[in-house]
């Protein structure tokens, strides 16, 4: 991990996050979400919303982000992710974060609103799509989704190696959504990759296995639709 030198400034910002994240508590929300089966060590049930406005008062900084992801509030977790700098993010820092996630929803703020931007997103995307932990394989294709949603410039070559990655994923059903959704993304991009992933569906559908059969079901649905056929081939 990065160490910086601290700054009285910053942590004076800071300790203020931290008493107006507290102002915010909601009871009911922090329940709801144990129902839901979304724990962290620390969870004050501040809305998204509010994390935004409320990250809207500081500059972006890395020792700040760096700070309040050290606090493993989730809340702290989250502006953590809004606030860092992007070039100033390492690989180290990337696996220290993603092996750490305690559940899917803290990996997808950090996938939207930092690993995406960083020069080491397609790399570790691949990485991770191999990795072991549950929540590790989930970023991979989750931040692969994502680069297909936000990254204009890449070519399709980029993206043709997740392919290969995704049969093996295809077999395990708490994955089926987030694969869904980040195929989805990925075939609607060019037409190119739309014929990629409509051949890749043919493949899963003789697998033999029935999540990853379901899953080509899902796909081949809305990636050979009318309105994203005529989508493809007006690129």
């Amino acid at each position: 991990m990065q160490f910086l030198i601290d700054d009285e400034n910053i942590e004076k910002q800071f300790q203020q996050i931290l008493i107006e994240v507290k102002l915010m508590k909601n009871g009911p929300v922090v329940d709801s979400m144990k129902q839901k089966g979304i724990a962290y060590k620390t969870n004050w049930g501040v809305s998204v919303v509010q994390l935004k406005e409320l990250s809207k008062k500081y500059d972006h900084s890395q020792l700040l982000s760096l700070k309040l992801w050290n606090k493993q509030w989730r809340e702290t977790m989250i502006l953590a992710t809004m606030l860092g700098e992007p070039g100033k993010v390492n690989e180290e820092q990337m696996d220290y974060w993603t092996k750490s996630f305690e559940n899917t929803e803290i990996a997808e703020h950090t996938v939207a609103n930092l690993w995406v931007k960083t020069p080491y997103a397609f790399a570790k995307a691949i990485e991770w799509c191999r990795g072991k932990k549950h929540v590790v394989r989930f970023t991979g294709i989750q931040l692969m989704g994502r680069l297909a949603m936000v990254d204009k410039k890449a070519i399709d070559e980029m993206f043709t190696p997740f392919l290969e990655e995704m049969i093996p994923l295809s077999k395990d059903p708490k994955l089926t959504h987030v694969l869904y959704r980040s195929l989805t993304h990925l075939g609607v991009r060019s037409k190119q990759l739309n014929k990629l992933c409509l051949e890749f569906v043919e493949e899963l559908k003789g697998s033999g296995i029935s999540y990853s059969i379901k899953l080509a079901g899902l796909v081949n649905d809305e990636l050979a639709s009318e309105y994203v056929q005529e989508r493809v081939n007006n690129l």
